[in-house]
């Protein structure tokens, strides 16, 4: 899979959500290997877009479109000021991806990350996460060799918030003491109203 995030501000979420909506109404059809978006503001403002293809050859063809050119230059209208780009196929899906069934997302944008930590930590929490149900997806972009952005999609924002106050099981918690700093810096985005496509 590759993707490409884009990054921004914004005092018009709703104007950027009905882009979105349009890209996947117009310009989706002609959009060959694109696999699934995920977009959305959190309240102040800040605005993310995780778009997956197939495969950069899949993602270069659609962003020379005519059409595609022409939807950015409005979509970019809704900004306030640029907007960043990233790109990279070190993607991880776990839970089954991105879910198109998720009421709420959560954004998760870190820096400073020991993968290799991170990565005994996925094996603990792939045995634990059927005791978290409303986890319905989870996408992990890898932006550097310690960056990462992962997108957490579940059931409703309600059953996310309980199911932080749950305990975590004995040998997970152990394993986190070990690496605390296994995610290095995080920042959290909450999604309003979050558009989740997937085909």
């Amino acid at each position: 899979m590759f993707v490409q995030i884009i990054e921004g501000q914004t005092r018009d979420a709703e104007g950027v959500r009905r882009q979105g909506e349009r890209w996947l109404s117009e310009l989706r059809p002609g959009a060959a290997g694109f696999v699934g978006l995920t977009s959305g503001a959190s309240a102040d403002g800040r605005t993310i877009t995780i778009a997956c293809f197939e495969s950069e050859a899949a993602a270069r063809a659609n962003s020379d479109r005519p059409e595609q050119g022409a939807w950015w230059a409005e979509t970019a209208k809704h900004y306030d000021g640029e907007a960043g780009f990233t790109e990279t196929s070190d993607v991880q899906e776990m839970l089954g991806g991105p879910s198109s069934k998720a009421a709420f997302v959560q954004i998760m944008r870190s820096r400073g990350v020991d993968r290799d930590a991170v990565a005994r930590l996925d094996e603990l929490f792939a045995e634990y996460s059927p005791s978290r149900p409303e986890i319905i997806g989870l996408l992990r972009c890898w932006t550097g060799p310690d960056t990462c952005v992962e997108a957490a999609y579940f059931t409703t924002e309600a059953a996310a918030r309980a199911g932080e106050q749950r305990e975590m099981p004995a040998e997970l918690q152990a394993a986190m003491a070990e690496s605390p700093d296994s995610m290095g810096t995080t920042e959290f985005l909450d999604l309003i109203d979050a558009l989740v496509f997937r085909s």
